[in-house]
Formats: structure tokens, sequence, C-alpha cells
């Protein structure tokens, strides 16, 4: 394997698609890190930038490499912080993935948690995809569900609640339901997965008569955030979490219903490689998520 300066050139080329501008993060000359690229290439018998007079850009197997390589310097990053005793002041870049709604609960935390720890980069990823924690390089997974693969450390984090909501202007067209079988008879607007296609169901109760309700899909949607204004715009009924809604509620453009009967609690999780745990990053973020996520709800 080529020596760590020719991944060094590539990785700062792959970020920056110019030789120039990886020359000058390195400090040496643009046509040094064209020779450590090319060298590179030569000893993985592979190209990794498709390049002309114009531009530099990364081939199919340059994107694939670039993930590996940035994972291994973040390790080795990682490693230096603590060799250096640097545990007390965190550093480094930090990969987040989360749902594509994470991002309501979690950047309202974020001013408080860089101005804690200001030499960490944040970098989120927010989408409802299953992704590979170790194989597309992330730092700490955030999901919710079931615990998932026991091969991996998990903290919980915190529950939520889903809650039945629809729009003035829907209630006032419709009638607000009274019963959780009257729910038949109004525009429910569903939830698709994104990762199976199926509809998510309705946790109403226990009570079998209630678990047999044939609620209708007057609209199905596979993102949380189009429900939301579907039903702000007074399409119908949804079913969603009191995070999502949280401000459409306090603002009167929602209102939720049947609230006795909506019990069902959600629980999300922060899953972090078990290699990992020791990172000084990783255990201050999810110290810090763990800490504040959802306080703030009733």
């Amino acid at each position: 394997m080529e020596s760590l300066s020719g991944i060094l050139a590539f990785v700062k080329t792959a970020e920056s698609l110019s030789f120039i501008s990886a020359a000058r993060a390195l400090g040496i000359s643009a046509s040094a890190v064209g020779k450590n690229v090319a060298r590179l290439e030569s000893a993985l018998k592979v190209r990794l930038f498709q390049r002309s007079t114009r531009k530099v850009s990364l081939t199919v197997e340059g994107e694939l490499f670039y993930e590996r390589c940035r994972k291994i310097l973040d390790d080795l990053q990682d490693a230096q912080a603590m060799l250096s005793h640097a545990v007390e002041v965190p550093r480094g870049r930090l990969r987040v993935s989360l749902p594509t709604i994470g991002y309501r609960f979690l950047l309202p935390l974020l001013p408080a948690f860089r101005t804690a720890y200001p030499e960490i980069e944040l970098e989120m990823d927010c989408n409802d995809h299953l992704v590979d924690l170790i194989d597309q390089g992330f730092d700490v997974v955030i999901r919710s569900g079931g615990l998932p693969d026991s091969k991996l450390m998990s903290r919980k984090l915190g529950p939520f609640r889903f809650v039945l909501c629809a729009a003035p202007a829907y209630l006032e067209r419709r009638g607000r339901p009274q019963t959780l079988f009257e729910l038949e008879a109004h525009d429910c607007l569903r939830y698709r997965f994104v990762t199976t296609g199926k509809i998510m169901d309705w946790t109403l109760s226990a009570d079998p008569e209630v678990t047999r309700l044939r609620l209708p899909c007057a609209l199905t949607l596979n993102n949380m955030e189009a429900i939301l204004m579907a039903a702000r715009d007074g399409h119908g009924i949804a079913y969603m979490p009191d995070f999502l809604v949280h401000d459409a509620v306090s603002a009167g453009a929602l209102e939720t219903l049947l609230d006795a009967c909506t019990q069902e609690q959600g629980q999300f999780w922060a899953l972090w490689p078990s290699n990992r745990h020791l990172s000084p990053k990783i255990r201050v973020f999810v110290d810090f998520i763990s800490e504040h996520l959802f306080k703030d709800q009733p």
C-alpha cells in the first residue's frame, strides 16, 4: 500500500476537487500533490480522479475510496487526540446520521453543544434510509424503534409519543371525532416507511375492536414533514410524533385529538461502533444529547 502522504494528498484533493487547494492545505506544491496521487493510483491500479484542463472530479472508485480513507484519517485523528491527552478537549469532525425529521429535535441543542465543544466539527446527514454505520463512515447514528445490531454500542436517548392532530379548518369542515371509531369516516393522512414500503399502523388502543379499525388512506406520503404540511393545509387527520407537531400546536395551526387514546411511545437510540467507544468527541456528543434531548417536552 502507498504511503500515508499519497492518501493525504488524495483526500485533500477529493475534498476541494483542486490540486492547488490541496497543495495549500498540505503546505507542498501542486506538482507534488499530483505526483503523490498518481503514485497512489498506480499502486491501486485504478483511476481515482477524472482530470481535464478545467476541473478535477472523482471517479466512482474514487468516491468509494474517499469514504474509507476519510474514516482512516478520522481514526488517526482520534488516536492522536487520546495520545496527546486531548480527552478534556474533544476535537475533529463528527459525522452523525439521523432521521429526516431529526433536525427538529437536534438543531435546537447544537448552539449549546458547539459552545461547550468548539473544536468539534459537526456533519449531519438527515435521511430515513438505513445506513451502514461503519461502511459509510458515520461516528454516531440516531434512530428510533427497537434496539438494532447488538454489535454496536448504544445509549437510550429519550421517549416521545404519537398524537392525532388536524387543522382547525378541517375540523370545522368535517367535525371533530369524539371516538376512535369515528376516524373511519375521516380523511386520514398515512405514512409509508421508506425502508419497507409498508404503511405505518396507528397504535391507538389494545381493545380488539379498535385494532380492527379500517382507517382510510386519503393521502399517503413517505415523508413526515410532508404529512405535517398536509395536516396544516387541512387535508385530514395525521398521526405524528409530538416533537414534530409541537410548534404547530402551540401556534394554533393544528389541534390534537383524542389525547387520552394515543398512548404509544417511541424511543430514540444513539448507536456507534464498539471499537470507537473511547473517542472523546463521540463520548461528549452522546453524553450531551442523552442529557438534553426531549427534556422540554411535556
